[in-house]
């Protein structure tokens, strides 16, 4: 069995843990990890006894975004498809998701953290959406990402790839709150109490409306999302860039 992804289920108390543990390439999203993650979604789904999950990392990285290794094997279109998926998952589970976010969480991990109901961070991580340093478009987190954010920050960190961190992330709504990082276990653990005491039928329904928005973009854009992904991971700037990226180990030059 594949340890990309770590499942620690306490059917007692009705928690399902879920833990990216990829930790070599800073659990990136890679086919692997995103078909492990799935189908341990789904089995936390599908247990009567699981009443939240909870998805957090190993590791000194949350995400570093979808593995770009995988570009130079051939088409990114499978990753793209698992990300998007992996997001409505998240969204379309009856459960609630609660995310614990640390580290440096990167492009497509940002989609990850965006679609789970309750996002809980440090403020000392970083995020950033650097797709567009490298010829892409957050198109397929584009689905999750910017229903959470304000126009205005989604403008700026979209256009900008700058990075922030995690009190900045809560500013703008795309983390539900940020505390220190020596705070962060006890304050989801504070969050996961308060839900399970709701009833299993009402924490159902109430997801359902919370949702509606996010599995209506995901169900109109969701194919379109990933159509565009894919064709700019082929494009020849982007290939450049993400080659330069893999060899050098640094960003690529901007281009002349």
């Amino acid at each position: 069995m594949s340890e990309l992804v770590l499942s620690s289920p306490d059917r007692d108390r009705g928690v399902a843990t879920l833990t990216l543990n990829s930790v070599a390439n800073r659990n990136a999203l890679s086919s692997g990890l995103l078909e492990e993650l799935l189908r341990l979604l789904e089995q936390a789904e599908d247990d009567d006894s699981i009443r939240v999950v909870v998805l957090r990392a190993n590791g000194p990285s949350f995400c570093s975004g979808a593995d770009l290794a995988a570009a130079r094997s051939g088409s990114m279109a499978p990753i793209v498809r698992g990300i998007v998926e992996v997001q409505r998952r998240i969204v379309t589970m009856s459960k609630p998701v609660v995310a614990r976010v640390h580290g440096s969480v990167r492009a497509g991990g940002l989609g990850v953290v965006a679609a789970a109901d309750i996002a809980v961070g440090s403020t000392e991580s970083s995020y950033a959406l650097t797709e567009v340093r490298l010829g892409l478009a957050a198109a397929s987190i584009s689905l999750t990402v910017l229903p959470r954010l304000t126009d205005r920050a989604a403008s700026y960190h979209l256009l900008s790839g700058r990075a922030f961190d995690g009190a900045e992330a809560a500013r703008m709504g795309l983390l539900t709150c940020a505390v220190p990082e020596a705070e962060l276990d006890a304050a989801v653990e504070s969050v996961v109490s308060e839900v399970l005491k709701g009833d299993p039928q009402g924490l159902r329904e109430t997801k359902t409306l919370l949702t509606a928005p996010l599995r209506s973009r995901l169900d109109e854009l969701g194919q379109d999302m990933i159509d565009l992904s894919a064709e700019l991971f082929a494009s020849p700037r982007a290939r450049r860039a993400i080659e330069a990226v893999l060899s050098r180990g640094r960003q690529p030059r901007p281009p002349a």
